[in-house]
């Protein structure tokens, strides 16, 4: 579970001026994380602010920042299968949840190529298929007919894809964060 709530980050990126939301801005650190070798929470504050809002960060907020990279960063490669986007409250509406949902696999498609992962033919194991299917969640938005129960599961059974699939493309994308040679394409 993240220390750093979804709403203080998307506060804090709202005041610092970012273009991106919270989500998004998840999404990127954890494709970044899982493609880009020491990829450091000063990267990440880079790419998701504007030039000038780096300088004149809060200290608290880049505290919340610095700490959310380390808690991903953590859960990710923890081995425990704890990975969790950062995503609105429960509470809040599916269509919003939705949106950030698609927002968040935005971003982490983003964070992928920040982390210059080869092409999709040359990833190892299922990362091509992940990366294809959270490009189609990417474009994701709430039917009216996809209200109540059967859209709140249809969401959940999203984001535990979302989070299984983004822990698997973490763990087969071990050698290339660590500098290794680019990784063959695995035989299905």
């Amino acid at each position: 579970m993240l220390s750093v709530a979804f709403r203080e980050v998307d506060r804090l990126l709202a005041d610092a001026d970012s273009e991106v939301d919270a989500a998004e801005a998840h999404g990127c650190l954890t494709g970044a994380l899982c493609a880009a070798p020491g990829y450091r929470a000063s990267d990440w504050i880079e790419e998701i602010l504007q030039d000038g809002a780096v300088a004149s960060l809060d200290p608290r907020s880049a505290v919340a920042l610095e700490t959310l990279h380390a808690e991903t960063l953590q859960s990710l490669g923890g081995g425990e299968m704890t990975f969790l986007p950062l995503l609105p409250d429960d509470d809040a509406p599916l269509a919003s949840r939705v949106r950030a949902l698609a927002f968040w696999c935005s971003g982490f498609l983003y964070g992928m190529g920040v982390g210059q992962v080869p092409s999709l033919e040359h990833v190892p194991g299922d990362v091509g298929e992940i990366l294809r299917d959270l490009s189609e969640i990417s474009r994701a938005s709430l039917d009216e007919s996809e209200t109540g129960d059967a859209g709140e599961d249809a969401y959940i059974e999203l984001v535990e894809f979302v989070r299984a699939g983004v822990q698997l493309a973490y763990d087969e994308l071990a050698d290339l964060r660590e500098g290794g040679d680019k990784p063959a394409s695995a035989s299905h």
